[in-house]
């Protein structure tokens, strides 16, 4: 070794961190959750508990001891919970988010000195091996601690040592209990040698959101088709008049496409004709004019005023009202005049228009992220959400978000949850798999989904165990809609008012948050423009509908017969306790949702075929359901109020779609005190 390598080898060996990493000999990996290395925080609502596990382990046979810290974000005091092993290396703990916060966790670990000499000595105790020098080795580690901890226990550890080494030898028994007593090593356990602790070196994150993130019932409606007679224009004081009805089905979310000023120039025709008629209105999400743009109401709609009456009245009915918030532009939108540079220009002298060919959207201009002073840019799009928050909205549906660059999003979203953290971002995003992940990583709040094209009970398993039992659940919030403005699938247009009864049982139960697009779904609207397409016949998109909400074949009694059941069930307002049961029918798919103490058990079956009665034999996993073989017991479907008494597993049903085509059981079990099972109860 050179004179050079050896000063170098010197001074490596004797710094401070090397020095305390020879001490450490505690390994901290494998932790979750943990979203792409501690990039992205996790997801929780206010009152769920975030469940911590790591492999943690040492060489040799010395006993670990890990805790669980977390704080709120910005806290400089960590809260310590002391996690348990669950074998093989695993360490497990939790903790609960209880306010509107960001959360950060770590995990803290070392090689236990006195839980191994106690574990040690209780061998020996046992084996009848003279224990006296393990006693006196106690009593010096108890000393140490006392240096440690404050005045009150410091004097405890002292008193405890001084009986371990004194020379009473008629007390050996005392002596032995002493050292092996559990109030012994709890209080050791507070004050541990800190030159042996590894602290895990990132702080990950949990994003609390309050508890409407986690669990909502949305309706989607036009206030333009809100009139109350046929070839009028609806307002927002018409949208007022119906929140009754909206209520009555039990929403919490009024969400309403975009209500801004309409352009004119290239508008589009009934069924997207490329020419617009006289009296066309055009489509919402072709924003601006000379009125106005994202900040401005529709004067056909009404006014200012109106909205936030509209939101007053919404507070009466416990509902909220959700914006449509579409970053793009009419060719009349004043951006185009005021900042020409926000756009895309062709070579001709024309501004790129949106495309997705072979669909041409000559009505919308899209917005140019990528140009030289888009600080400025992305300054005035934050603007328009805070706008419409000082009005009093708190949940935005976003429209197409994976147009747009991901910084972005992750900025505004950042920058709205500084000063409103209870302001809830649903994705509007129907593309790839991974980006859609990565937007909800980013802090969309709740994302749409695959759900509506996921029919046959394969698809459907494969896709909510992905969604609910990987580590996509840790940051992806599902909203399920089985029909939106611009998706009519081919189920729901061939299946007829079985398939929409199936599809809203399905949404409902699998999802804890889910919507409709109405009164379109509770009347059944399936037909198509033309075969092979998703697209609606006289869509609501491109004319004023009036809808009939008062017909008698309407599922509005239904679909809030569904939403009552999901708001007294509390096992069906969460995604993270599904599980899957199997069935002998492939068309019969059975699921369950239950809350952590088996208090309130839901079992759903759905026959899937919504031209024929489908029947079949369940195999119910009982552990999922709290049950045993042994114990009769109640399912009430919440449907039709029946009640049967099940035994076992194995359990005939039958579900005839033109009926109802599905059960929501609750199950009842029978409690220790009853010595008959009430049928009736």
């Amino acid at each position: 070794m050179t004179e050079n390598e050896q000063r170098l080898y010197e001074t490596r060996s004797t710094s401070p961190e090397v020095k305390q990493k020879g001490r450490i000999r505690v390994v901290i990996e494998r932790v979750a959750p943990e979203i792409d290395g501690g990039r992205f925080p996790i997801k929780r609502v206010i009152g769920e508990r975030v469940l911590v596990e790591a492999d943690v382990f040492a060489d040799g046979h010395d006993s670990i001891s890990a805790l669980l810290l977390y704080r709120r974000k910005n806290d400089t005091q960590w809260t310590e919970v002391t996690m348990t092993s669950l074998g093989n290396d695993r360490w497990q703990g939790f903790f609960e988010v209880t306010e509107l916060a960001c959360y950060e966790y770590t995990i803290m670990a070392w090689t236990d000195r006195f839980n191994s000499w106690q574990s040690d000595l209780s061998k020996k105790a046992e084996a009848g091996q003279d224990i006296s020098i393990d006693i006196l080795a106690g009593a010096r580690l108890l000393y140490e601690a006392s240096r440690r901890a404050p005045a009150a226990d410091a004097e405890t550890l002292r008193k405890w040592a001084h009986v371990l080494e004194s020379n009473d030898i008629a007390d050996a028994e005392g002596k032995k209990a002493l050292a092996l007593s559990t109030a012994t090593a709890r209080l050791m356990n507070r004050y541990p040698d800190k030159e042996y602790i590894i602290t895990y070196p990132k702080e990950l994150k949990v994003m609390a959101d309050r508890k409407k993130a986690g669990f909502s019932s949305w309706y989607e409606m036009f206030p333009r088709s809100c009139a109350t007679e046929p070839g009028r224009h609806g307002t927002l004081k018409d949208c007022a008049a119906r929140l009754p009805y909206v209520a009555s089905m039990g929403f919490d979310v009024l969400y309403l496409p975009p209500i801004h000023p309409i352009g004119c120039t290239n508008r589009k025709g009934r069924n997207n004709a490329a020419v617009a008629g006289s009296d066309d209105p055009g489509t919402p999400w072709a924003i601006g004019t000379e009125e106005g743009g994202h900040k401005a109401v529709h004067s056909e709609l009404g006014t200012l005023d109106d909205f936030r009456h509209l939101m007053e009245k919404a507070q009466e009915y416990n509902i909220e009202v959700a914006l449509d918030l579409a970053f793009q532009c009419s060719p009349d939108h004043p951006y185009v005049k005021e900042h020409p540079e926000w756009f895309r220009w062709r070579p001709d002298g024309t501004i790129q228009y949106a495309e997705n060919p072979p669909k041409n959207y000559q009505d919308i201009y899209p917005l140019d992220f990528q140009i030289k002073n888009w600080q400025a840019l992305w300054e005035e799009l934050k603007s328009i959400v805070f706008f419409w928050i000082e009005q009093g909205v708190r949940i935005f549906r976003v429209d197409n978000p994976h147009t747009k660059p991901f910084h972005f999003w992750e900025w505004l979203i950042a920058q709205v949850r500084e000063s409103y953290p209870d302001v809830i971002f649903l994705s509007e995003s129907f593309t790839r798999p991974k980006v859609m992940y990565q937007l909800a990583k980013l802090g969309f709040t709740q994302s749409y989904t695959y759900f509506a094209w996921r029919n046959t009970k394969w698809e459907l398993t494969q896709y909510f165990t992905e969604l609910t039992q990987t580590e996509v659940r840790e940051y992806y919030r599902p909203n399920l809609w089985p029909n939106t403005p611009d998706i009519l699938t081919e189920y729901l247009q061939l299946g007829g008012r079985p398939a929409f009864m199936a599809r809203l049982v399905l949404a409902a139960t699998l999802g804890a948050n889910y919507g409709i697009y109405g009164p379109a779904f509770e009347l059944c609207e399936n037909k198509a423009s033309e075969p092979g397409s998703e697209e609606y016949l006289d869509s609501e998109k491109y004319e004023v509908k009036h809808w009939d909400i008062s017909r008698h074949d309407s599922l509005n009694d239904f679909v809030g017969r569904i939403n009552r059941v999901r708001h007294e069930n509390p096992a069906l307002q969460s995604d993270r306790n599904l599980s899957f049961h199997l069935t002998d029918n492939e068309q019969v798919i059975c699921y369950s949702k239950r809350t952590k103490d088996f208090s309130n058990i839901v079992l759903v079956m759905v026959n899937l075929d919504p031209r024929y009665t489908q029947s079949g034999w369940t195999d119910l996993s009982l552990d999922d359901l709290g049950l045993n073989d042994h114990e009769p017991y109640q399912v009430h479907d919440l449907l039709t109020d029946a009640r049967y008494v099940w035994h076992g597993s194995h359990n005939y049903v039958e579900l005839n779609p033109f009926i109802v085509p599905a059960h929501i059981f609750r199950v009842r079990r029978k409690s220790r005190s009853e010595k008959n099972f009430d049928y009736y109860m």
